[in-house]
């Protein structure tokens, strides 16, 4: 069975929560894991550290402050957050970025939030998982200037244009793609640029409990994503790149695995 990598699952504040014991264990049967569990803002993060240590080499989780909550940041906030970084269950600096479609924070205030998490990174030397939503040239004309002097950076959830992905593949970052590439209605064009991504670029996640491959079948019967539907997924990406789906599987685990620095622990 290829062995899987979830690099982005939301297992705390989500519809997976209440079955975390039963959601781990279902992935693992399918090969995946371990996971990466998401930190959306301190709080957060700190939980998603406590549940890594109850299932260690099978969690793992990134600390940082989505933009939805950048509102909330202050100037306690770089200290605690690179705290909580010190943690080994910590693998990135992250889930931090822009989002300019919902708003839930002022522009300004998410530009300066993912500014001071991109310095954090570049201090610690960590990677970092990003999110931008509506805000591509705010973002890359950020990401452009820290750039070089991180060590690695994950747009994950990718879903723009020909033209963004090439900048952002030009950026030297890794792009996280998603079941939203299985979606008939809203991923055809994401489904068309994904056997341009470079081998050694793309990752593969859920983000469980969200974005449901709407193509499986037969179609689960809850509408929550969840980590054992990787699997799927991946099969799904292989087929439009036109590659051998286990080899490709095992492609994307290692490039999760050197992109995490978990290379020693799950070699």
């Amino acid at each position: 069975m290829p062995s899987y990598i979830d690099v982005a699952v939301n297992l705390l504040g989500s519809a997976l929560e209440a079955d975390i014991a039963l959601i781990i264990q279902a992935a693992a049967d399918q090969g995946v894991s371990p996971l990466i569990v998401i930190g959306s803002d301190l709080a957060e993060s700190a939980a998603a550290i406590a549940l890594c240590q109850q299932y260690p080499r099978r969690l793992y989780c990134t600390a940082g402050v989505h933009p939805h909550h950048a509102s909330g940041w202050n100037v306690d906030s770089r200290t605690q957050q690179a705290e909580l970084c010190q943690a080994p269950q910590v693998v990135a600096v992250g889930e931090c970025g822009l989002d300019y479609n919902r708003d839930f924070s002022p522009r300004p205030i998410q530009r300066q939030t993912f500014i001071a998490q991109l310095e954090l990174a570049i201090e610690l030397q960590m990677p970092i998982l990003m999110h931008e939503r509506d805000a591509h040239e705010d973002f890359i004309a950020i990401l452009r200037e820290y750039r070089p002097q991180l060590t690695g950076a994950l747009l994950h959830c990718f879903t723009g244009t020909h033209e963004q992905m090439e900048a952002y593949i030009d950026l030297d970052l890794h792009l996280g793609i998603t079941g939203w590439v299985c979606d008939e209605r809203r991923g055809q064009s994401l489904a068309q640029l994904v056997p341009y991504i470079p081998q050694n670029r793309i990752l593969i996640e859920t983000d469980s409990p969200f974005l449901l491959p709407r193509s499986m079948r037969p179609k689960p019967k809850s509408s929550k994503n969840k980590p054992e539907y990787l699997p799927y997924i991946a099969n799904y990406i292989a087929d439009l790149r036109g590659e051998n789906a286990d080899e490709f599987a095992e492609r994307c685990y290692q490039n999760s695995l050197t992109f995490f620095k978990l290379d020693q622990l799950h070699a």
